[in-house]
């Protein structure tokens, strides 16, 4: 320690700053050098301390005066924090388990929230078999949750413009189509035959970016597709209760999907957008668009129709049927979107994949639907491979 002391040493805070004029925030990096035979500077913490006049950490001055009005000497204290102190191994060791744990709450949320969604949504067709009609209140409902959040300030509304939106169009459409489509496919066939044959979709991201975008990719790429070819194909083969419009949905999903990605990856580039605020526009933009095609397609007098026979045969349940897979769908994709903002491309495609898994397995046990050994062995190989090609593309 080196010191530098001064028999008394007077500073008043119009040394500082200006008395008429409001503060004014500065930094200091040299002091004024002190006249004095005996004296001390200390390197020591605090570095220096004054009582008389003070100046704290926020750039505040108090004085004290005795009832003489004379200062007497004390210390200015000036205490620092060590901004460039590197993190040890602890906390950083800290930091990592707090933030695995809370991609581990995501990824659980995620599956939990997209297993129930299928459940009711599945339960919602089999006695209101309009997929359209339940496509355009699942994005309702999302998209009012978003707008009353953002008007209570629940949430903080994004800051959009007119090329925002240009941009989020072409994945809209792409959405809407992928969306409608999978519904179309789950009103159909069961739920694991769809989410089975949705397993494929990284066939089609390969086929589309290689013979459309002209990329390649390496050779256990194209390796890995050959399981999920195998294993979709095998189990539509095995298919007890095979219906091609459910097959072709869930294809027409896939493709609609791929395109999905590959717009919105090209077009929100330099946004700064979060994944929630992200697709709640999404949500928006493909109610407007879907609206109209779902009453084109099916109509209100279908719909009351439906909807009465539905509430005679299943009761006022039906009604919490609907809004439960409404509101669930919407949750379990706006926490995916959530998920992409903390995780790796890899992870989250690992993670999709473990989805479809508890998807499958929670409908079929749900649904007691009948699975043959080599249906089963066919969804197995088709989501094996789906892994493999998470693991090749990075």
């Amino acid at each position: 320690m080196i010191s530098l002391k001064q028999s008394q040493i007077k500073i008043s805070g119009s040394d500082v700053f200006r008395q008429k004029n409001p503060v004014i925030h500065r930094r200091f990096s040299v002091l004024p050098p002190l006249s004095g035979k005996n004296c001390v500077v200390s390197a020591a913490k605090p570095s220096f301390s004054y009582g008389g006049t003070s100046i704290d950490c926020f750039g505040s001055i108090k004085r004290k005066f005795q009832d003489d009005h004379k200062i007497k000497p004390s210390l200015i204290s000036c205490k620092a924090y060590e901004a460039d102190k590197p993190i040890d191994g602890k906390t950083e060791t800290s930091i990592e388990a707090a933030r695995k744990v809370k991609i581990g709450v995501y990824f659980a949320t995620w599956w939990a929230l997209n297993v129930v969604f299928n459940i009711y949504n599945k339960k919602v067709l089999n006695a209101f078999p309009f997929p359209w009609l339940t496509s355009t209140l699942s994005l309702a409902a999302g998209s009012l949750i978003m707008l009353v959040s953002w008007a209570l300030r629940v949430a903080e509304a994004p800051k959009t413009d007119m090329e925002f939106w240009k941009t989020l169009l072409p994945v809209a459409v792409a959405h809407t189509i992928g969306h409608v489509a999978a519904t179309v496919s789950m009103s159909k066939v069961a739920v694991s035959f769809t989410h089975i044959i949705k397993s494929g979709e990284p066939a089609f991201s390969v086929l589309v970016s290689r013979f459309i975008l002209g990329e390649t990719f390496p050779m256990p790429v194209y390796l890995s597709l050959l399981p999920i070819i195998g294993g979709c194909g095998l189990a539509a083969l095995t298919e007890l209760n095979f219906n091609m419009i459910g097959f072709m949905g869930a294809m027409i999903s896939n493709l609609a999907f791929v395109f999905r990605n590959i717009f919105s990856k090209r077009g929100m580039k330099g946004k700064s957008v979060s994944g929630m605020n992200y697709y709640a526009c999404l949500s928006i933009l493909s109610l407007l668009l879907l609206t109209p095609f779902a009453i084109a397609v099916e109509g209100p007098q279908m719909w009351a129709l439906g909807w009465k026979e539905a509430i005679s045969q299943i009761g006022p349940n039906f009604v919490w049927w609907v809004v439960a897979q409404s509101v669930f769908y919407h949750l379990y994709n706006q926490v995916s979107y959530m998920s992409l903002d903390e995780i790796s491309p890899l992870t989250f495609s690992i993670g999709n994949t473990m989805k479809r898994i508890s998807v499958i397995v929670s409908s079929i046990i749900i649904f007691r639907t009948p699975v043959q050994p080599v249906n089963a062995l066919g969804a197995a190989i088709a989501v094996f491979g789906t892994f493999l090609y998470s693991q090749a593309k990075q």
